[in-house]
């Protein structure tokens, strides 16, 4: 994985997008010696928000089973208890 100053990058970007979009390379883009960003190929993004969508899920799937057997709270009870 390649690890660039922005400068740099600010001063080829095309090669940058070219490096990560045909290259398929994944960039880290560092200010002041701090990564600051990544500028990866679309395959990975769309794979991070498959992941993400997943744990999303299963944090639902939690959530739905945990009123289940818990029960929920009426919504004009909440509201009540906060004021609105």
């Amino acid at each position: 994985m390649a690890r660039l100053a922005a400068s740099k990058v600010r001063e080829g970007f095309s090669d940058t997008i070219n490096r990560v979009a045909y290259g398929r390379e994944r960039v880290i883009l560092h200010r002041r010696g701090k990564e600051v960003a990544a500028v990866v190929p679309m395959e990975d993004l769309k794979l991070l928000e498959a992941l993400e969508d997943r744990i999303d899920l299963d944090e639902a799937r939690r959530s739905l089973a945990h009123a289940k057997k818990h029960g929920t709270i009426p919504w004009e009870k909440v509201k009540a208890g906060l004021g609105l």
